[in-house]
């Protein structure tokens, strides 16, 4: 059975602007090796045509950059929108049954299947349906924003935190 993870980079004060900062390469390693090992992603409409960026290769991309575009190329994206039509590569359509479609994927799949987008989490924290959250906290406020949370916090429980470049730390939680 797989496992759903919600993990983002926030700021100090909550806020997961990837406009006002951006992980460090340290970090960004880290979320390619993430991306290689996932069973796949899960996004909302909006977190999901951010992510389309990685589709096309840039000119000024390094190889740390090339690596991720190609883990997230590779893994199997499921979209849940309204409002799309269609999706890109490697990428299905949720349809109505949020539930019953999330519940199906983590039945029949291994692994870790990442949920992007603070939304969709929310929408998914109400289900029961997410078993951990990872918070990427960096040394900035930015005052305004997108908050991590997107309505009331669960209650969670704190089970590791991890120094993971030099400034920023994971904090991981689940349910409880």
């Amino acid at each position: 059975m797989a496992k759903l993870v919600f993990g983002m980079n926030q700021s100090l004060d909550g806020y997961v602007d990837h406009t006002a900062f951006a992980p460090g390469p340290t970090l960004f390693r880290h979320f390619v090796e993430e991306a290689q090992r996932q069973a796949g992603s899960v996004y909302g409409r909006q977190m999901y045509e951010v992510m389309r960026y990685w589709d096309d290769d840039q000119p000024e991309w390094g190889a740390e950059e090339r690596a991720f575009a190609a883990a997230w190329r590779k893994q199997p994206k499921w979209v849940v929108s309204r409002s799309l039509k269609s999706v890109g590569p490697n990428a299905s359509l949720v349809g109505n049954d949020l539930e019953g479609a999330i519940r199906e994927l983590k039945a029949e799949r291994d692994g870790e299947i990442e949920v992007a987008g603070p939304n969709l989490a929310q929408s998914l924290t109400e289900l029961g349906l997410i078993d951990e959250y990872r918070i990427y906290l960096h040394p900035v406020v930015v005052g305004r924003g997108k908050p991590y949370f997107a309505g009331p916090r669960p209650r969670l429980r704190l089970v590791a935190n991890e120094r993971m470049s030099e400034d920023v730390i994971r904090l991981t939680y689940v349910p409880g």
